[in-house]
């Protein structure tokens, strides 16, 4: 009775709209951490973070990222609490359902009280510093979230971008199956099409090719522009962690300390699974078949608040589970549930612990925990190692299944049989070639001719193919022995589209035959084609050639714009040259006509150079991001990572706008090496800061769109040379 009566209390607590008083205790003890936790800005607004103790380090972390950009703090948790509709009104009801299907704020509240006395230290400090900074700061006012709780980074325990897995099962499908409307529910996945999906590019160079024999590694997150900030922690506790932050989690993501340096990238490994249920209405409830018997559909009743204009209203949903999962769509008149882990204690504890790992063996007993379900791993440390895990959380499952499919809930054959251990996920350590390269793309190539086989290891463990990104960082990895941490700089912003090494000449093929291709197309295309003909496929701000290619091939089949590929499917390199080889000659040359056609209606001209329309732009810190053609930009040469560049830049235009602004890509990047002393340079998309006011708003946005890296402050004696204010948290 007494941990339903504080699970009832927590909810409460979390679920009321009006602000919390904060207590005499509570402000005593938050000034007590305060006290004990610097904070130095350096020259470019970065917070350096000194504790007495990992949690005041932790607290004064979260108080630096409120003041830099509260609003993002908070609506990673709104969105995490499924409590979107209370912000944004009845259009996010069923965002909001979808959420509250797959991570339980009870279950987390129930794993925040059971946690180990250590890691519930870092929640406490976490929800501290937040709250400290609301205290201190009466004048900003939450969207809705006025004290933030211990358990909340329960919610959320991965740093990825969308730290979510469900099979391919989408909103629309929860929308169909609960809200009884028919959308379309075979709606792109945001991880395989270009707009969204942003991927990442990792490299680890062992000792044999570098020009001192310090193993080197590069950290190239693609997320969505200002999703993380850049930070430094550092504690008497052993703590000293340099990287990427996700808004609102306390543990660097992706970054390095003295010892070893670890860069995640997105992979399409099988963490979840669809189960077609076997469901039926009898006399007393709703039923599904297992083996043979009759089990009752668990209900849940989940009742979704939302805004309105004349005030709150809610909306009220009886869910149903099986002992696979949630139910969550209706597919062919088949139910189908979901089986997944979204959430758990491992996957925060992991996060923290890889943070303060003192090199590969110590980093190999964090992957033991496996509790990272959505990424891969590039490491390197000071020893020379360096390696690479494909997954790390991977459920063992029969192989006579497409688990990329859903598959019979009604048998015990497709039940999971625990997780597959860390030696037998796919990877690699220390490999004879002297490099790892991941770009989202298969790990059988990821070490050049000394990687992964992949008759060794079940398809479920790595569907993922190869993407043009993989094929260029495998070529330029492989054909340099001496790299300096300026020329893996180098490699990795690298401008090469290799996927037009495959499209263009079949476009010129295409025209020159002129099959189908009228007089009138022919003429109107003479120019744009010859400067195509004469293009290497380098992108820069000058080429008009790149503005046609990329307009151009946005109009193609959108198969060739797929990253991440399940079981079966053949990968974008594949389908690409498929494509490339077997498509009419109007398929190729149509498209480009309209995009010639396009550019002349939007600019007056067709040949205007990428530079001219490619920009980087902040003027405000909207959380949808909004553009003005009339404002300040610079020209940036980087395009899509999807046409095989390496530097990412998704760019596109916007209603009110002609030019094309980028939303998401390289945004911390950062070079690492390995020596007697750590050394790094790192690079971040606009700057640090989300106040426009603020001198670090957009500080690094030239340097960004030119690839000028800074050197990365990790010692304190640099940290102090180029301090611009140091503060206790409150002051």
């Amino acid at each position: 009775m007494k941990s339903w009566i504080l699970l009832l209390f927590g909810w409460l607590m979390w679920y009321s709209p009006m602000a919390q008083q904060f207590t005499p205790n509570e402000i005593y003890r938050w000034k007590q951490k305060a006290a004990n936790t610097t904070i130095i800005r350096d020259n470019f607004g970065i917070p350096h973070v000194y504790g007495k103790s990992d949690a005041d380090a932790v607290f004064g972390l979260l108080y630096a990222q409120c003041e830099d950009d509260f609003k993002r703090v908070e609506m990673n948790y709104v969105e995490k609490l499924g409590r979107m509709a209370e912000v944004k009104g009845e259009s996010a009801i069923y965002d909001d359902l979808y959420t509250r299907l797959i991570i339980d704020s009870t279950a987390a509240m129930a794993d925040y009280r059971r946690a180990p006395i250590w890691l519930k230290r870092l929640l406490v400090a976490y929800a501290d510093g937040i709250n400290y900074y609301l205290y201190t700061h009466p004048a900003v006012k939450p969207a809705l979230l006025h004290r933030f709780q211990p358990w909340y980074p329960l919610l959320w325990t991965d740093g990825s971008i969308g730290a979510i897995s469900t099979g391919n099962i989408t909103v629309n499908d929860v929308k169909n199956l609960y809200g009884n409307t028919k959308e379309m529910a075979e709606v792109y996945d945001p991880r395989k099409f270009e707009e969204i999906s942003t991927g990442s590019n990792g490299f680890a160079l062992a000792p044999s090719k570098t020009t001192t024999g310090n193993a080197m590694l590069y950290i190239n997150p693609h997320v969505t522009f200002y999703f993380r900030p850049e930070v430094h922690m550092v504690s008497e506790d052993g703590l000293n962690a340099y990287g990427a932050v996700t808004w609102g989690q306390f543990f660097v993501y992706q970054g390095f300390n003295e010892q070893c340096g670890w860069m995640h990238t997105s992979n399409n490994v099988d963490v979840s699974d669809m189960y077609i249920e076997k469901v039926s209405n009898v006399g007393n409830g709703l039923q599904y078949e297992y083996e043979g018997e009759q089990r009752k559909l668990k209900p849940t009743s989940i009742r979704i608040r939302y805004i309105t204009d004349s005030g709150w209203s809610t909306k009220s949903f009886v869910t149903y589970a099986t002992q696979h999962g949630p139910v969550m769509g209706k597919r062919n008149g088949q139910y189908i549930s979901v089986k997944s882990s979204n959430r758990m204690v491992n996957g925060i504890a992991q996060s923290w612990l890889r943070t303060k790992a003192k090199g590969l063996e110590d980093y190999k007993k964090t992957m033991e925990l496996k509790g990272n379900t959505s990424n891969s791993t590039v490491f390197a440390d000071n020893k020379g190692n360096i390696a690479y895990w494909h997954g790390n959380y991977i459920p063992i499952r029969d192989t006579g299944y497409n688990w990329s499919q859903p598959v019979d809930g009604s048998t015990a054959a497709t039940k999971w049989k625990g997780l597959h251990s860390v030696s037998e996920i796919v990877h690699i350590i220390n490999p004879a070639s002297g490099f790892i390269q991941n770009c989202n793309s298969t790990p059988y190539t990821v070490s050049g001719s000394a990687s992964p086989l992949k008759y060794k290891y079940p398809a479920y463990m790595a569907p993922d193919g190869e993407n043009f990104r993989g094929i260029n960082a495998v070529k330029l990895l492989s054909q340099e022995n001496k790299f300096t941490m300026q020329k893996m700089i180098d490699v990795g912003y690298d401008r090469y589209m290799a996927a037009f090494e495959v499209l263009v000449p079949a476009l010129i093929k295409a025209y020159e035959a002129g099959g189908g291709i009228s007089d009138s197309t022919i003429k109107a295309l003479k120019e744009p084609i010859a400067l195509l003909k004469k293009w290497n496929y380098y992108s820069s701000n000058e080429s008009v050639a790149t503005t046609i290619a990329i307009e151009w091939a946005q109009l193609l089949n959108s198969n060739i714009r797929k990253v991440y590929v399940d079981i079966g499917e053949a990968d974008q390199v594949t389908y690409t040259k498929y494509f490339a080889a077997n498509a009419k000659p109007i398929d190729l040359v149509e498209p480009l006509l309209r995009a010639i056609s396009a550019l002349e209606k939007r600019y007056g001209k067709w040949n205007i150079a990428w530079g001219a329309i490619n920009r980087f732009q902040r003027i405000n810190n909207n959380l949808d991001l909004s553009f003005d053609d009339q404002k300040e930009s610079v020209a940036v040469p980087f395009a899509s990572a999807l046409w095989g560049m390496l530097p990412s830049y998704n760019s596109r235009s916007f209603s009110g706008t002609t030019n094309r602004y980028g939303v998401s890509g390289n945004s911390f990047v950062c070079a690492v090496e390995f020596g007697t002393k750590v050394k790094a340079k790192s690079l971040l998309a606009g700057g640090n800061s989300g106040d426009p006011n603020s001198p670090h708003f957009k500080d690094q946005l030239v340097m960004y769109s030119k690839g000028i890296f800074k050197d990365v402050l990790y010692y304190k004696e640099d940290v102090v040379k180029k301090a611009k204010r140091t503060y206790h948290p409150g002051e």
